[in-house]
């Protein structure tokens, strides 16, 4: 059956855009006229800690729904509310009064928050969010990003005259990848920044408008996250000047590129370290944690090479973040121009046993981006229930695996018993049915704002998980492309994506790219990435739109992003499916459009009327895994 429920989502159909502290706001939801009808609407918020009651007015009716609207105070940065609907047995036309009373018998309350609706009092924590703070640039919501590690996407002319270094094992560009052991993070192929700006067409192509780079600064492992130094880019990378022309190069594109920094740790040659081993003395040797001996050192997860930084430092502060030089700042800065920062283990950053300072010290980085750049991006690596760290004050989005790709992965997975499954014991993802899905991503999703949500990262893997294409059935990973671009937040894919390549865990997944190779590429899926990329350029409600799901059960769901003026419907099957979607759920219009050819589709997939008249609704089929998007007419509001 069609999921036919009240719905509010935060978007701009029911809630406004941007919000400052005070400000009274209306904010509406629409009840299906089957469903109940609601008699009375509230809209519960909580105003420094205490709950309040606000009656909403019913506006009248369009499409088959009831559209109810209340004033609500944003009293707080982050104000949270949900809404309290009263069902009676007849409909009360009335202006809803402030207050239930009489007899409550024949009346239920239904609580409708982010995570869904509820015939129960439910924990503060999924409710709805507006925030007052600063917006991210509308250029990260709207982007399509494209991760690069560096050492495996293309190598220049000049990648020959790089030496290999003392710590590194040199590799061939078809030598196979250590996924595990000693030789995994010493494999050296020699990519460089310039190799990246000679494909940059390549990413043009993809439709790609932000490129993210993981490491680029010195240091003793390919993977770079056990920076040697933040001052300058490796010499292996091509130097300072090789980032500067990569930038420049990209902005002549329009594509922005964002950087990675590791805020928790550097590594273990970081010359900050050197001196701050060797001197217990230094001001260095504040910046990090060591036992009152000097002869033991924390580190991120017990490794030795990446030393943790102590954020108690005023020092480390003023160096890493507050100086007219600093880490943070330099780079933002010219000759090169970054256009933002992902911060690595954002989650565990200021954070050790009883110290908690992650808040203060995104906080603080997060002002300075903002001061030398405010349209500056500010991401954050939080791989698990990321939502407590990410209200929009500081860390404008997380690249996260907690409410799409982990749900997805088990939604899509095949028997891959050796996969590394997000670091957790499993022998690889458990497989879970539409429903579960669904639940899962409401769960999780429903503890960040709607202007957080548009800006999460939504990868299907990433350079630190297995490969799609190692995990998912045939099709998968082209059913999961669409969902990472037609739902809220912004598609990432990692370098290799559009080639099928695989991999078991993120060491293995860091293939070279098979530019000349043809034999290395698994699935050639460029011109799916790039149709994608282009629909969501083209089609509002993809990137605008509210999310209403109208469909998850077992093999199938169906979701439509909605704007006033247009609307996008997605449907997804890992298996033959059916799903009969009819006037409970979508307006005549909106069946009728349905007819219609897709705009995208990978498998098979088609609509037909459901009945001999077509009045019993459209009915979609997929041939197996498969996924198709149409284009709808947008929803129709009340004019009275």
């Amino acid at each position: 059956m069609p999921i036919a429920l009240p719905h509010h989502d935060g978007s701009g159909l029911h809630a406004p855009h941007a919000v400052s502290l005070g400000d009274t706001v209306r904010l509406r939801v629409r009840v299906p006229q089957g469903w109940g009808p609601a008699s009375k609407v509230w809209v519960r918020s909580v105003q420094d800690g205490e709950p309040r009651y606000d009656a909403a007015i019913r506006l009248g009716s369009a499409d088959g729904w009831d559209w109810w609207e209340a004033a609500m105070l944003v009293a707080n940065p982050v104000t949270k509310y949900r809404f309290l609907l009263e069902v009676t047995e007849t409909h009360d036309d009335d202006a809803a009064a402030t207050v239930a009373s009489g007899s409550t018998v024949g009346r239920r309350y239904w609580n409708l928050n982010a995570q869904g609706l509820f015939r129960r009092d439910v924990s503060d924590s999924a409710d709805f969010r507006l925030t007052a703070f600063a917006p991210a640039p509308d250029w990260l919501r709207k982007g399509t990003m494209y991760q690069v590690f560096p050492d495996r996407f293309a190598r220049s002319a000049q990648a020959g005259d790089h030496p290999t270094p003392d710590w590194a094992i040199a590799c061939s560009w078809d030598t196979p990848v250590v996924g595990t052991g000693a030789q995994a993070p010493t494999q050296f192929y020699g990519g460089d920044l310039p190799g990246i700006t000679g494909k940059l067409g390549h990413l043009q192509d993809l439709g790609v408008d932000i490129l993210y780079l993981t490491p680029f600064f010195p240091a003793r492992s390919n993977h770079r996250y056990d920076a040697s130094t933040f001052d300058s880019v490796d010499p292996l990378l091509g130097g300072d000047q090789a980032l500067v022309d990569l930038v420049e190069a990209a902005h002549a594109r329009g594509i922005k590129v964002i950087g990675d920094l590791t805020a928790n740790h550097s590594g273990d040659a970081h010359e900050w370290f050197v001196k701050a081993l060797v001197d217990p003395g230094s001001e260095e040797a504040g910046y990090y944690y060591f036992s009152a001996d000097h002869s033991i050192y924390e580190s991120w997860w017990g490794v030795p090479s990446l030393p943790k930084f102590n954020w108690s430092s005023e020092a480390l502060r003023r160096r890493f973040v507050t100086d007219d030089d600093s880490v943070v700042a330099r780079w933002l800065k010219p000759p090169f121009n970054l256009d933002g920062w992902r911060i690595d283990v954002g989650n565990m950053t200021g954070r050790l046993g009883a110290v908690d300072l992650n808040h203060d010290v995104a906080r603080l980085i997060a002002d300075r981006v903002r001061e030398i750049n405010p349209n500056a991006a500010l991401l954050a690596e939080s791989t698990s229930d990321a939502s407590p760290d990410f209200t929009g004050e500081h860390w404008q989005g997380a690249m996260t695996y907690s409410h799409l790709t982990r749900p997805l992965w088990s939604w899509l997975a095949k028997d891959a018993p050796n996969v590394n499954f997000f670091g957790s014991p499993q022998s690889g993802p458990n497989k879970i049915d539409a429903e579960d899905v669904l639940a899962t991503h409401q769960d999780l999703a429903a503890g960040f704002s709607w202007s957080v949500r548009q800006n999460n990262m939504n990868a299907l893997n990433t350079h630190d998980t297995a490969r799609a294409a190692t995990v998912m059935i045939d099709g998968g990973p082209a059913v999961g492309a669409a969902l990472t671009f037609c739902l809220p937040g912004v598609p990432v894919m990692f370098a290799g994506d559009e080639f099928g390549l695989e991999g078991f865990n993120g060491e293995d997944s860091r293939t070279p790219m098979p530019w000349a190779e043809s034999n290395h590429v698994l699935t050639d899926m460029r011109s799916l990435y790039a149709n994608l990329a282009r629909l969501r350029r083209e089609l509002p409600p993809l990137i605008e739109g509210g999310v209403r799901w109208l469909h998850a059960e077992g093999d199938a769901m169906v979701f439509v992003r909605e704007t006033a003026e247009s609307s996008v419907l997605v449907f997804v099957a890992r298996d033959t499916a059916e799903v009969v979607l009819d006037n409970s759920v979508l307006s005549n219009g909106q069946l009728e459009a349905l007819l219609a050819s897709p705009l995208h589709h990978s498998g098979t997939v088609s609509s037909a009327p459901a009945g001999p008249s077509g009045v019993d609704g459209v009915c979609l089929r997929a041939e197996g895994t498969s996924a198709g998007i149409w284009a709808l007419p947008g929803m129709v509001l009340p004019t009275g």
